[in-house]
């Protein structure tokens, strides 16, 4: 596939047909994934010898934890796209992915503090991971309240793909945290290129459906929400040119 044929995506109509054919596979193999990961991860899966049955939790809060961070660096992808090419669908798809990815966060901390818990005795500490996630969040609700406060679209897009960006580096923190400040008591990633590093084989397999389960949700929810604020703006646009005839 051309550049120049990927670009014609851009056009909504192009979005919204193309959609139609994509979407009922995605979501259907989203759920799919998603019951088998999570049935195998919490049903068919030992108790870890020091965790417990609490070691389960991974199977929601990994998969959360990596979307929440995906889903903003997908919204700058989508923003630069907007700053650079202006088409409005990268805008509303990055629009849409806000609320998914305020939720994955809202899902990686609160599993987060199940999980810590147990491990730490107390159910929240100002560890590097997780302040820099909670300042992720605060960028979500922000970057959603700065779409609903401006009426201008263009002009939302244009504020919000300015604060996606400042918002990447936390994102990136989030991601990094635990490599960058030694002192945290978050633990390093469950996933590695190094074998060394990964949970055990029986927690690995499942964790990597749960997370493929995860990562086809987000897709099929953000085209579901694109498609609806396609047709949201082309809503607006008609009762703006209605208001002007009259």
């Amino acid at each position: 596939m051309s550049l120049n044929s990927l670009w014609e995506y851009a056009n909504p109509k192009k979005f919204i047909q193309t959609t139609d054919r994509v979407l009922p596979w995605v979501a259907w193999s989203a759920a799919l994934t998603l019951l088998v990961g999570l049935v195998w991860g919490f049903f068919f899966t030992p108790d870890d010898y020091r965790q417990g049955s609490t070691v389960k939790i991974i199977y929601l809060h990994v998969p959360a934890a990596l979307m929440a961070i995906n889903a903003w660096l997908m919204m700058l992808v989508t923003s630069l796209v907007w700053i650079v090419r202006r088409h409005h669908v990268s805008a509303l798809a990055a629009r849409a992915a806000a609320p998914v990815g305020m939720i994955m966060t809202v899902i990686a901390l609160l599993t987060g503090a199940i999980w810590g818990q147990p491990m730490w005795g107390t159910w929240w500490a100002w560890d590097p991971r997780l302040t820099s996630f909670l300042i992720l969040f605060l960028f979500y609700l922000g970057y959603i309240a700065l779409w609903e406060a401006i009426e201008n679209d263009d002009t939302a897009a244009d504020l919000t793909s300015i604060l996606c960006l400042v918002g990447s580096v936390f994102a990136l923190l989030s991601r990094y945290a635990v490599n960058f400040w030694n002192q945290g008591l978050h633990q390093g990633a469950s996933l590695s290129l190094d074998k060394e590093e990964n949970v055990a084989d029986v927690f690995w397999y499942p964790l990597l459906v749960a997370m493929a389960g995860f990562v086809l949700l987000f897709i099929a929810l953000v085209l579901m929400r694109t498609r609806t604020e396609i047709r949201a703006r082309r809503m607006r646009a008609l009762l703006a040119r209605e208001r002007m005839g009259a």
